[in-house]
């Protein structure tokens, strides 16, 4: 499949899905014309459908206020799209149907959706929810199928990854108002890590460290929040303090023309000389930062015919000159900086925790018995909580053009129309508490809310944590490699429906394994683009190592990584020199590309952009995982022509949501790499490590093989 044409529909015109999981099959049978016209029940009165007359046609119809939906024959619940399907064709019998060739199938042509009826939290189904979405396999794009949505995932991808069978996890079941609580008060929480930082230091946080202090916090916290940390050794954060520091005494911004170097040197002498002189420092210290200070500046004074280079090299031997004795005055308080919002973190997690115990408490919910565990493998299953959830508020749900609005108590979260009905799918898939769909909206409301106070409300921030592959990799990585399981991902950016996420109290409905970090596969075939976070990547490469030492059965992971040279950074340098190490490449940056973090709310023309870094891929396979799914040059050659940049036009360079850049999928920012501009790309379009194989991997491979599971709880 070409990358143009990787966004396109299967359509399965047999079988339509209901929202509450039935399906329907067949021709509709419209009821004659002949019989008396029935009474409208009261369950399409609350629909919004009432009784009309036809002054034209003279005679009765049917019209929906809330969609504008206009029908000749009586309406029922859970028919047809008319847009989708606009004959009727897949449509279900109505009750008390005669002879399909003499009723009047027809419809009155207004655009119009169709709405189901269910709990508190029933919903407006979306007029594109009747296609297939599971999967994308349209090849030409023709005037129809260039008018259905464009889709990014392919949900009928079995997994072929093993787990043993674990019990229901012990978290707290997600409510709308807890999860407005957490979201409060994780706002206030930024707000005092930005006052502290202008303060104590006089300087902005730096861009998306909140974030990476979040990620890097959840990699050893063991408190009982999903989101914000409260039980962490050590308290104090090598990432934020690493990046608060780094921005001391101002911070350094990429240079492009020689007055801004010129000005940024200066502003550099002039912030160490005052830091030194308001600090206490030692008098050696006070006395080189002066000298080095007043030196450049009398050097900018009198020489006016440098050029960008001479600045930048200037700065440079500034920087290695007071940058040690500047460090040590602003230690303790940026120390403080760290200890000050963790401590508040905890206090809020205390708080959010008494207030969801209570909760559950009025709510009548109390802890189950023990859940009965068999010692045996299975197919990984989404994972599921201990206790049941309460009785969920009514959430509010209307569409604005193509987007879906979901309001609880005044706070309005949105999402494209097509990801709302992949959220639909995958709950219908994962879910097993809520056949009806009662739960849905509030559940969505939940997901939506929690990823956005992850991200923050700054300009594109935060969308770096959720970047994504293209498609076409991700079909590569199948067909070649085996791949069903994504390591790091969401419901919004998967584009399986098995997956790991950051938060399995939201995300398990949906289909989430629940963290990578706490997932032991013991077989498959995987793909890993972790959040940049340089913590949370070496906990994951310490994790890989453990599988596949532990595991006999076929395991293969696939790790994409940003190409940090400048320094290595420790996963990098420790998966390169990895005894499970079995291939590696690396494709220039500005010559490929990935999907937006924000994918599931921005528009078609913001979907991809350029990265401006390049990437690492590394297979990591034990010997039987080598023998099955061995990155011949054959397949290694398919992935990166898959990698290459489409032809259709993208945007600038993408948000960088960290130390310089953005990245592949469910993927962060960087903390002390802003100041490094990204290196030249090689003229190639990827290099390939052609070193041999270790006397291990001299195993033939096999033919991928497509593995079709049974159950979730069906024994291997």
């Amino acid at each position: 499949m070409t990358s143009e044409n990787h966004t396109t529909v299967k359509v399965d015109t047999s079988m339509v899905m209901s929202p509450t999981g039935s399906a329907t099959q067949g021709s509709p049978v419209s009821p004659s014309t002949s019989k008396p016209m029935p009474e409208l029940p009261d369950e399409l009165v609350q629909a919004g459908w009432s009784k009309c007359w036809s002054k034209r046609e003279n005679r009765p119809y049917w019209f929906n206020r809330f969609t504008n939906q206009s029908l000749w024959e009586m309406p029922v619940l859970g028919q047809h799209d008319v847009i989708s399907d606009p004959l009727g064709l897949n449509a279900a019998p109505a009750e008390g149907t005669g002879d399909a060739g003499v009723g009047n199938g027809q419809r009155k042509r207004r655009l119009s959706e169709e709405t189901a009826q269910g709990g508190p939290n029933s919903f407006k189904r979306s007029k594109v929810s009747h296609y297939n979405f599971n999967a994308v396999k349209l090849y030409k794009r023709d005037n129809f199928h260039a008018s259905l949505p464009i889709i990014y995932w392919d949900l009928d991808v079995q997994t072929n990854a093993v787990i043993r069978e674990r019990p229901p996890a012990n978290h707290l079941p997600p409510h709308p108002e807890m999860e407005l609580q957490r979201a409060q008060l994780t706002t206030k929480l930024r707000q005092h890590y930005h006052e502290l930082c202008y303060q104590r230091e006089g300087i902005e946080p730096p861009r998306e460290s909140f974030n990476r202090w979040l990620l890097e916090r959840k990699v050893l916290d063991k408190g009982p929040d999903p989101l914000l940390p409260s039980e962490c050794d050590p308290i104090i954060s090598p990432s934020m303090f690493r990046e608060v520091m780094n921005d001391i005494p101002i911070r350094l911004s990429r240079i492009k023309y020689k007055e801004e170097a010129r000005k940024l040197l200066f502003k550099y002498a002039e912030a160490a000389k005052k830091m030194i002189d308001s600090r206490n420092a030692t008098p050696d210290s006070r006395k080189v930062v002066k000298w080095n200070a007043e030196d450049t500046m009398n050097w900018l004074r009198r020489d006016h015919s440098a050029s960008k280079e001479d600045y930048m090299e200037r700065l440079e031997h500034l920087r290695k000159q007071c940058g040690p004795h500047v460090a040590a005055v602003a230690k303790d308080s940026v120390e403080g900086i760290c200890t000050k919002i963790y401590h508040i973190s905890a206090e809020y997690v205390r708080r959010i925790h008494q207030a969801h115990q209570t909760l559950l408490k009025d709510c009548n919910v109390s802890d189950p018995e023990a859940a009965d565990v068999q010692d045996r493998l299975v197919y990984c299953y989404p994972i599921r909580l201990a206790l049941p959830s309460p009785a969920q508020p009514r959430v509010e749900l209307h569409f604005e053009n193509d987007i879906a609005c979901l309001r609880y108590k005044g706070e309005m979260v949105k999402v494209n129309r097509s990801y709302f009905t992949k959220l639909e799918l995958l709950y219908r898939y994962s879910s097993i508490d809520d056949p009806r769909f009662e739960k849905f909206l509030s559940r969505v409301w939940c997901l939506i809310k929690r990823y956005l106070v992850m991200f923050g409300a700054g300009v594109n921030e935060g969308t770096g944590l959720q970047g994504a592959l293209p498609v076409p990799v991700f079909e590569a990585l199948n067909k070649q490699f085996g791949v069903t399981f994504e390591c790091f991902a969401s419901p919004l950016n998967s584009y399986f429906k098995q997956f790991c996420s950051a938060f399995p109290d939201t995300d398990g409905f949906f289909g989430s394994r629940g963290p990578f970090l706490n997932f032991s596969p013991a077989s498959g075939s995987f793909e890993a683009n972790p959040p940049f976070s340089e913590e949370l990547m070496d906990a994951m490469v310490t994790h890989f190592e453990k599988l596949l030492e532990k595991s006999s059965e076929p395991l293969s992971f696939i790790i994409f990584v940003p190409e940090w040279r400048d320094p290595l950074t420790p996963a990098l340098h420790r998966m390169e020199t990895s005894a499970f190490r079995r291939h590696q490449m690396s494709v220039p940056a500005f010559e490929h590309e990935y999907r937006s973090g924000s994918q599931h709310i921005c528009k078609k023309e913001e979907m991809y952009y350029k990265a401006v870094h390049g990437t690492v891929v590394i297979f990591l396979q034990n010997a039987a995982g080598f023998a099955k799914w061995e990155p011949t040059p054959e397949r290694i050659q398919e992935l990166l022509a898959a990698y290459q940049v489409s032809r259709r036009a993208l945007g600038s360079p993408g948000p960088s949501s960290a130390p310089t850049t953005l990245s592949p999928a469910s993927a962060g920012g960087s903390g002390d790499k802003d100041s490094i501009a990204a290196k030249t790309a090689p003229e190639r379009s990827a290099s390939l490590d052609t070193s041999p194989a270790r006397q291990d991997n001299s195993s033939s491979s096999n033919p991928v093989e497509k593995t079709t599971p049974p159950s979730e709880t069906a024994s291997v």
